[in-house]
């Protein structure tokens, strides 16, 4: 067989440009940013170089910090859960709905593109007290359940829990396509062997479906938890980060403390700490799943 051969020096000339435009948007504020956290800086006077005060004050002074990476961890945890539910309806559509799962999967996918501004306003209509509307304690008032009725977003107990089933709402159809085209990709002469030899349905699913899916499952997982660790936007829709930073997740808090409090050398210094453990993460994700490959290979 002839293999191509590409000189090196043309390799580098389509592979530079992306490269250095890759080093200029990502590596490049990464470590700017690690360099403001050293500054104890307002983001408008001049700055002062402090060290690693910053993270000091972040690891042992800062009372909101480690509440805020717990609900960052486990919203981050919360998001997975689903993506095993969206592979068994993923597979399920595929089985027994083949015409028309195109169309369902589309439906699900609906929310992933509306605007997160949308969602969070419906939602927070939802939860709303049922004097104002709140479909969710208008229908606990209804079966007779009023003692069931919260402030579902303003008692900081329970607010972040109903902030994470928006997240899983909205996500849930971009997670289910994924795995759904995946689940579609598989080659059929697999299972038609396997059905030769005795094995369908279920158990063609265990010892087919599951190995042969880790590699799409596995880019979900990454997406899903790297994704929730930077989770922003709809948490500063719903509720801020309140009440009483009951809801502050760790960008929130990045950007509260660097726009509202205007401590943006502190601010700088937790969005290292958040870059830091996306990298950590996604490292032992691959790890994991590197041996889950190996292991059904």
């Amino acid at each position: 067989m002839n293999v191509l051969k590409v000189p090196a020096r043309t390799i580098a000339v389509f592979v530079l440009p992306c490269l250095l435009l890759y080093v200029v948007l990502v590596f490049v504020p990464i470590l700017v940013s690690f360099y403001t956290g050293l500054l104890s800086w307002d983001g408008i006077t001049d700055s002062k170089f402090v060290g690693f005060a910053n993270f000091k004050t972040m690891f042992f002074d800062d009372p909101v910090f480690w509440p805020s990476v717990r609900r960052t961890l486990l919203y981050a945890v919360a998001s997975m859960l689903e993506i095993p539910v969206c592979l068994f309806m993923a597979i399920m559509l595929n089985r027994f709905i083949k015409k028309r799962a195109n169309t369902l999967v589309s439906i699900y996918f609906v929310p992933v593109i509306l605007s997160v501004v949308i969602i969070g306003q419906l939602w927070k209509t939802i939860y709303n007290p049922a004097s104002m509307g709140g479909m969710l304690n208008g229908i606990l008032v209804s079966l007779g359940l009023d003692s069931w009725q919260h402030g579902w977003l303003t008692e900081p107990k329970i607010a972040i829990y109903f902030v994470y089933i928006i997240s899983l709402w909205q996500f849930f159809g971009y997670h289910l396509l994924i795995q759904f085209t995946g689940v579609q990709n598989l080659p059929e002469e697999v299972y038609e062997a396997a059905k030769i030899d005795g094995a369908e349905g279920f158990k063609a699913d265990r010892y087919i479906t599951l190995p042969l899916i880790v590699p799409i499952f596995k880019i979900s997982i990454v997406l899903a938890f790297i994704g929730s660790l930077q989770a922003f936007d709809m948490v500063m829709v719903v509720t801020g980060g309140g009440p009483a930073h009951a809801t502050d997740v760790i960008s929130t808090l990045m950007y509260n403390n660097s726009f509202l409090s205007l401590k943006y050398g502190y601010g700088s210094a937790i969005a290292t700490f958040l870059v830091l453990v996306c990298l950590i993460c996604t490292f032992i994700i691959n790890f994991i799943f590197g041996r889950i490959e190996k292991k059904v290979g």
